[in-house]
């Protein structure tokens, strides 16, 4: 295990979606579920934007077997919370049929406020994602991680893509949730930072310039959290299955550790571009593991399984460090040879023909832990 002064903790954040079992549409029932759920997890099940999400977060873990029996005791606990209601979970980036325009934002003055200043993308907010932090408490060094790992979000966002269908129709995308997650003002991959200082100057001219409320209305795919001491990965769609969140959890704490590892040693960096890094995630959103993907430091294009592998080598180091090797690379090949969640929602989607079907895939997928 590592014995540097950072411990590299996970805690892992999941937004679900509450199912009616007789329509299978979304339906907005987290007020009367969420005290239930509380019973049970107190504080670290909440509501989200849309009372018809409800969120978890686990508790600070130091390995991967502890994230995994939390999320498994975390997702029984919100299921069977949701069938005292008579309602269902499910896990996937977005609904595969259900509107917007049937859905209310959650009277939560947070909510609320979003809604006031962002409006239609707020209404249209529809969507579900996966949170991985991980504890490094040295701001200045967790710039430096952010600047490495921003070059490593395609191959998990690839792996991770949940989110095909979006208001009953097969988007064309993996991961349409970074589609509708992106027209927000200030997402999408981070800059590059020279150090903590600049980092903290733009953070103040967002705020002095009231493009954002507050700091944690600052929704790159990679942040400092404002929260915690911790860096935040939030790229990724929800994960249908325990399985997948636990291997996306533990590639986020390996990359963590990989470039902390680099800082440390004052290894070379070439700066990406912001563009190419873009254009990197937008690829792995359209076509997820199904085609070639973006390999950013050779700049060049390269098929998604080999760009994996690529990611898998890179952080193999650290995964082995923390004993999570085995675990972690068996999932990722199992994920590449049956496909991702998008993948595997379209096949049933063209084996039945029925989007409820594809509901009732995830749901059982959601539960299987």
């Amino acid at each position: 295990m590592p014995s540097q002064a950072e411990d590299f903790t996970i805690g892992v954040e999941e937004e679900y979606q509450i199912i009616n079992p007789t329509t299978r549409e979304l339906c907005s029932r987290v007020q009367q579920i969420l005290p239930i759920a509380q019973e049970a997890l107190g504080e670290k099940v909440q509501p989200e934007a849309q009372l018809s999400q409800i969120e978890i977060g686990t508790p600070v873990c130091r390995t991967l077997s502890e994230v995994r029996a939390s999320l498994v005791r975390m997702r029984h606990s919100v299921i069977a919370a949701a069938a005292v209601d008579g309602n269902r979970i499910a896990a996937a980036g977005t609904h595969p049929f259900s509107s917007w325009e049937q859905q209310q934002i959650t009277p939560k003055q947070r909510y609320q406020t979003l809604m006031q200043d962002y409006q239609q993308l707020t209404r249209e907010l529809i969507i579900f994602g996966c949170h991985v932090h991980v504890g490094i408490s040295d701001r200045s060094m967790a710039i430096n991680v952010m600047n490495r790992a921003r070059v490593w979000l395609s191959p998990l966002l690839a792996l991770s893509a949940s989110s095909p269908f979006w208001l009953g129709t097969d988007t064309g995308y993996a991961s349409y949730r970074t589609q509708i997650w992106s027209r927000w003002p200030i997402s999408g991959p981070p800059l590059f930072f020279s150090s903590l200082a600049e980092y903290e100057a733009l953070v103040e001219a967002l705020l002095k310039t009231k493009s954002v409320e507050e700091a944690t209305k600052i929704y790159w795919d990679i942040r400092l959290s404002e929260r915690f001491p911790t860096l935040e990965f939030r790229v990724t769609d929800v994960c249908m299955t325990v399985d997948e969140a636990v291997m996306i959890a533990g590639l986020v704490r390996a990359l963590a550790r990989t470039c902390y590892k680099q800082a440390k040693a004052n290894e070379p960096l070439k700066v990406a571009r912001y563009e190419l890094i873009r254009a990197a995630n937008w690829r792995a959103a359209r076509y997820g593991l199904d085609a070639e993907l973006i390999d950013i430091e050779q700049e060049c294009a390269v098929p998604a399984q080999e760009l994996v592998k690529r990611f898998l080598t890179f952080v193999r180091p650290s995964l082995e460090e923390y004993g999570d090797w085995d675990e972690v690379s068996a999932i990722v090949l199992e994920t590449i040879q049956q496909g991702n969640s998008a993948t595997r929602q379209r096949e049933i989607y063209k084996r039945r023909g029925s989007l409820e079907d594809v509901v009732d895939f995830i749901v059982a997928q959601t539960a299987k832990i």
